[in-house]
């Protein structure tokens, strides 16, 4: 991801390397920290509220979160040397999960019961620990001698505190007038109130929107997968309205398909495909290479076979 405002940067993971283009002396300021998850079937949770595990045998602490009808099992704390686009989960990091969250859950879950399995890198700001889950995940806000402003580190979860340091910084350094900010209680697109039980819950106040577009065209009403939640219109409704330009943009980001059930998403590819080659005006050709495009991406996401 790449976000330019100003002469600020924000580029996540591959921070340093966009400094460089600014500074060829510039000093890396990350520390790639790679953290895989597993997903399961919900069945495996004893209930609906998540549990954490503070302390496993090295001193790491898992969790396991309900989360679209699945739950989610992890994380990892992996240093890794560089960034990549797509980081791939590694088998280590797998088996030590797997070897340490069936004491908490309903069942014992075997390989064959992942749905999926990925992996992330955490842009960590560089610090003397050599343990990488010992950095903070604080965000670190540098301005360099041509003025480029470059936040690091951080996470989600203080995102709207970090823009509000960089676009304070951004204010000083530009001369521009300085306002109070007024996003801390500000409302996302698609704010409403809504039941987490209600399918297509996520769009919030789009939800509406999409129930029309199948009510016009019952078809669109159709699961692109038995074994996935999404229906047709979403998808229509993703390029129409949400820039969605490809088969990955559609299972991976529009829809979390590829993070639920990764098998069913690779079945689910062409069907999707031939959606969106509709609405796009796009031929049998693109459709192919859509679908082989994605595959490509998906493998990592697939379970590994039964040890």
């Amino acid at each position: 991801m790449l976000l330019i405002f100003s002469k600020t940067i924000i580029t996540g993971i591959f921070s340093d390397s966009v400094a460089k283009m600014d500074d060829k002396d510039a000093e890396p300021l990350i520390s790639h920290s790679q953290g895989i998850h597993l997903v399961f079937d919900k069945e495996f949770l004893l209930s609906d509220t998540a549990i954490m595990i503070p302390r496993t045998d090295d001193g790491r602490v898992l969790f396991a979160v309900p989360w679209h009808n699945k739950i989610i099992i992890g994380t990892t704390d992996t240093p890794v040397p560089s960034a990549s686009e797509e980081p791939v989960a590694l088998k280590e990091e797998i088996d030590f999960v797997m070897q340490h969250i069936h004491r908490y859950l309903k069942k014992d879950p075997s390989y064959n019961d992942i749905r999926s399995v990925f992996a992330g890198l955490r842009p960590l700001v560089k610090s003397n620990s050599k343990i990488t889950s010992a950095i903070s995940r604080d965000h670190h806000i540098s301005v360099s001698d041509s003025e480029l402003i470059s936040i690091t580190g951080g996470k989600w979860t203080t995102y709207r505190h970090m823009a509000e340091d960089v676009v304070d910084i951004a204010i000083a350094s530009g001369g521009l007038k300085d306002i109070e900010c007024k996003t801390k209680n500000l409302a996302i697109h698609g704010a409403a109130k809504i039941e987490f039980t209600e399918p297509m819950y996520y769009f919030g106040s789009d939800k509406p929107l999409i129930e029309a577009l199948a009510d016009k065209d019952p078809s669109l009403n159709e699961k692109i997968h038995p074994a996935l939640p999404y229906i047709k219109a979403e998808i229509v409704w993703a390029v129409r309205n949400e820039m969605c330009m490809t088969v990955e943009d559609a299972l991976s980001r529009r829809t979390r398909a590829i993070l639920l059930n990764a098998k069913a998403a690779v079945e689910s590819a062409p069907v999707v495909a031939k959606i969106m080659a509709k609405e796009m005006s796009k031929d049998a050709v693109w459709e192919k290479e859509q679908v082989i495009s994605f595959n490509r991406i998906a493998k990592s996401y697939i379970p590994p076979v039964e040890n």
